[in-house]
């Protein structure tokens, strides 16, 4: 029986130095109030291991808590780069281990299954398979042929917030699940935040994970322990409070370009709201009960801001072009920070393709029903309307492995010419920039059926001859290599803000198989450092109707949230301020009412 104790004998019993989990997904139930207490104890030297750092990794940095970085991807999400990330890598502050997604969930199985490495489909195609020392290459015992084997990863100790424990500690976790379920087989020892403790044989939420008693050493009930990410039913993300901490993050690190690095972390203390006030909890759990349903074309139409000039703009034909590639077939998987890539899914699923089936927050929710774009509201709405509760894991193993997943459209960093991509480290004015890394694109470029990409500001320095480091690209090209390896032949496709690129499969260099109106080659060969093929003819590439642009405008994308891929760094953090005012007043319009928790 796992122990219940207060939230300080928790954090109390974190050793220093150890290896640590951190539970949770994106702005999702990251166990916020327990690492806040581990850090104010001045407990340090972790090695921090996750698939994505972000906002719990710049509190450990913040702090200096971190010895050793193991991942896969870190960004503020929506808000952009993560600033104490950056600085950590960029001046090498710390030792790192950049993984694969698929590598690291093998390596924590291995510890689960007590095997010393885990057998996993290679990315053929990315550098980070030369650079890290996470796997080796082995010829299959049956086959010959070669298999890549991630070296067993285990966790000293998982830091984690779920919605619900019994008196008996069982543990209860709703909604998606990221990529806990590995962490949780790879930990020695599990501490638990919850939103409150039930009486036994009252856990079992529709559609949520039970965790037996067994495996959590010790449980603390903190109402709010994951603000200001999100606890569904509970609460919704805090954005705004999100964006307060993001503009103080941005101010320090300006000032920090201009003294040294290592006054980054003590330079001004940034410190979250512990609790909101009793306004704003009102609002957030309004948020976490909303539902599609309550959130009608005429209530849109009050607080939309998207322009209605009857002319497209660049933002909406991306969007249309892109929405074209998928059918009532298709299953197009949501990536990390892809707004444009879910308005275009949402824009087929409104309109041709009403069977197609989106898989959103990472693997988490999948099937989920149309909806409009929101921040605050996305992941409400589609925790409402998902027909399963994953974690990343589980879908890769069920949807990317045997690669029934046909499309995940996914924007970079820089691209080359030849379909190889960069989300790593570029050099910019004089200066290496580290960027988030590749989350899972090593693997889904090889995976999935169509590799999709698209860029919003196409430029010499994005668009290459050659990238200098490839975190992905698809090295199962031909359909002959792809059925050998189980999955199946698609496209290498790039659409960018000037026109529409297709991979040759034999010269494995772009062509230009299609130019935006108003866009001449001239200016393209000019915006493209690189040689790349052209079509003969040359089309141009087919404008959204009529009907395409009120959709998006009206029903899809009413906030603009897809624009924030267009505006320049400096303009982005006003744009989210200007979304959440609107979704503010929607959500306090009468209109919008919560279904009650027995509902959800």
């Amino acid at each position: 029986m796992a122990d219940i104790v207060s939230l300080d004998e928790l954090a109390e019993s974190v050793p220093n130095g150890i290896r640590l989990g951190i539970g949770g997904v994106h702005l999702s139930r990251l166990p916020i109030a327990l690492i806040r207490q581990v850090l104010a104890r001045g407990k340090k030297d972790f090695v921090f291991t996750s698939w994505g750092g972000g906002l719990p990794l710049e509190l450990f940095l913040e702090a200096d808590a971190v010895r050793k970085l193991i991942f896969c991807f870190s960004s503020l999400d929506i808000f952009g780069l993560a600033p104490r990330f950056r600085d950590a890598l960029e001046n090498k502050k710390i030792e790192i281990e950049e993984w694969t997604a698929l590598a690291m969930a093998q390596a924590l199985h291995a510890a689960h299954v007590n095997l010393p490495e885990f057998p996993f489909q290679i990315p053929v195609g990315s550098d980070l398979m030369n650079a890290g020392t996470f796997w080796k290459q082995s010829p299959s015992v049956f086959s010959g042929e070669p298999v890549g084997q991630a070296r067993r990863l285990d966790i000293d100790l998982l830091l984690m917030h779920a919605q619900r424990a019994d008196r008996n500690g069982n543990i209860e976790i709703q909604g998606a699940r990221g990529f806990d379920p590995s962490l949780l087989g790879a930990a020695k020892k599990v501490l638990v935040t919850v939103e409150e403790v039930v009486e036994p044989g009252t856990l079992g939420a529709p559609r949520a994970f039970l965790l037996p008693k067994e495996f959590i050493t010790a449980v603390a009930t903190i109402p709010w322990g994951a603000y200001p990410t999100s606890c569904l039913p509970y609460y919704s993300t805090d954005y705004q409070e999100l964006l307060n901490y993001v503009e103080t993050e941005q101010r320090l690190w300006k000032t920090q370009t201009s003294t040294p690095p290592t006054e980054f972390a003590q330079s001004e203390t940034n410190a979250l709201r512990t609790v909101p006030d009793a306004q704003r909890r009102t609002f957030l759990s309004t948020c976490a009960h909303t539902r599609t349903s309550a959130i009608t074309p005429r209530v849109l139409s009050r607080f939309r801001v998207s322009s209605k000039d009857p002319s497209c703009t660049i933002d909406e034909l991306m969007a249309a072009c892109l929405s074209r590639e998928y059918d009532n077939s298709s299953i197009c998987s949501v990536g990390s920070v892809s707004p444009l890539a879910m308005v275009s899914y949402l824009l087929a699923k409104k309109t041709h393709a009403p069977r197609l089936t989106i898989i959103a927050l990472n693997g988490g929710f999948i099937d989920i029903d149309f909806h409009p774009m929101s921040l605050t509201l996305a992941e409400p709405l589609e925790f409402g309307s998902a027909k399963v509760c994953w974690g990343g894991d589980e879908t890769y193993h069920w949807y990317y492995q045997q690669g029934r997943i046909t499309h995940e459209v996914i924007t970079v960093a820089q691209v080359d010419v030849h379909g190889r991509t960069n989300n790593a480290w570029i050099a910019s004015k004089g200066k290496t920039l580290r960027l988030p890394g590749q989350g899972g694109m090593a693997d889904v470029a090889n995976l999935h059926k169509n590799f999709i990409l698209y860029l919003t500001r196409h430029s010499p320095e994005r668009f290459v001859e050659a990238v200098k480091f490839c975190t992905a690209s698809r090295g199962l090209l031909t359909d002959e290599e792809r059925k050998h390896a189980g999955l199946q032949p698609g496209k290498v496709k790039l659409i960018s803000d000037l026109g529409v690129f297709e991979l040759d499969p034999e010269n494995k260099r772009f062509r230009l198989v299609s130019i935006h109106p108003g866009v001449s080659l001239d200016k393209v060969q000019a915006q493209t450092g690189g040689e790349f093929l052209v079509a003969d003819p040359l089309p141009l590439t087919e404008a959204p109707s009529a009907e395409d642009l009120r959709l998006i405008r009206e029903e899809v994308d009413p906030f603009g949230i897809r624009q924030l891929e267009f505006v320049p760094g400096r303009e982005r953090l006003a744009m989210i301020q200007r979304i959440l005012n609107a979704e503010a007043e929607m959500v306090a319009s009468c209109e919008v009412q919560c279904q009650p928790l027995q509902n959800l």
